[in-house]
């Protein structure tokens, strides 16, 4: 680490100083988008953020001592501590960040949903009031893993009166005609073939989603956890995956649903699955 002094073209208050330093990858290539955090010694965030397009950070904080986190997808965290003098400049110079071991993807074969250690959950916004949090409750599915990963494939169907947002009255009327008409469209169901590797442990899954009796282009926002082995000793791989649907693309309404007196749900609906899959039997 470096002290420069005067500041040059930084300005600072009084009593502050300020921080910066630059993040690379192994072959010296800027890390830009890097997440950043500066706490105090009690632990207490300062500021946060991310670095530019160059991997630079620059902030200023007052003068004090302080701990520096670096995080980004796919490399291991950087940790440093670092003196802020008032007025100085505090460099963390140029910072290589190393590559994460990326964890072990499932082996080619069909793989299908473990519901019991799976869920499938939502969260909608009462109109100008708090969330309304749910799930299904019944749901199946099977992933086809090939080799390569990015040419696999999925398929989830999802009951829909399987709904569940903890309200009785709000349930039964999701699942009647005015809504998502559960006798007509008795499930969801999601198809994939597209798996695209964004870095790290990162996936988008891109596919069609059928609801309502509406079919829409859907991307999924994975975060791959791993695979390990499971108490019986059958091997198990998770992921965590989000995004966010607009009923309007879906044509389900909630007009009727404000005539009736029952609080409606906002445009938006931000879906999250936590899923296990174990190898097909």
């Amino acid at each position: 680490m470096q002290r420069t002094s005067p500041l040059a073209s930084v300005q600072t208050p009084k009593k502050a100083g300020a921080l910066s330093g630059r993040m690379l990858d192994p072959v010296k290539e800027p890390v830009s988008h890097a997440e950043f955090v500066v706490s105090d010694e009690m632990g207490r965030n300062v500021v946060s953020g991310r670095t530019d397009p160059f991997g630079t950070i620059v902030t200023t904080v007052p003068a004090g001592r302080y701990h520096v986190a670096v995080s980004a997808e796919g490399y291991i965290p950087h940790r440093v501590t670092v003196t802020v003098e008032e007025s100085a400049l505090a460099s963390l110079g140029e910072v290589t960040l190393q590559l994460a071991r990326l964890p072990k993807l499932p082996g080619p074969g069909d793989w299908e949903i473990d519901p019991t250690h799976s869920s499938i959950a939502f969260t909608a916004r009462h109109i100008a009031l708090a969330r309304i949090h749910g799930r299904f409750n019944s749901f199946a599915g099977t992933v086809r893993i090939a080799d390569p990963v990015e040419r696999s494939a999925m398929h989830v169907l999802i009951d829909a009166a399987s709904v569940d947002t903890n309200f009785r009255m709000r349930d039964d009327y999701v699942r009647s005609a005015d809504f998502l008409d559960v006798d007509r469209f008795p499930t969801l169901e999601f198809y994939s073939e597209r798996f695209v590797h964004k870095g790290g442990t990162r996936w988008a899954v891109t596919g069609a989603l059928s609801l309502h009796g509406v079919t829409r282009t859907v991307t999924l926002d994975v975060e791959y956890l791993g695979i390990g082995t499971g108490m019986q000793g059958e091997a198990r791989a998770a992921c965590l995956a989000r995004t966010e649907l607009h009923r309007d693309d879906f044509t389900v309404s909630w007009q009727k649903m404000l005539a009736r007196g029952i609080m409606a749900v906002g445009q938006t609906i931000a879906v999250e699955l936590d899923v296990q899959i174990v190898p097909h039997n």
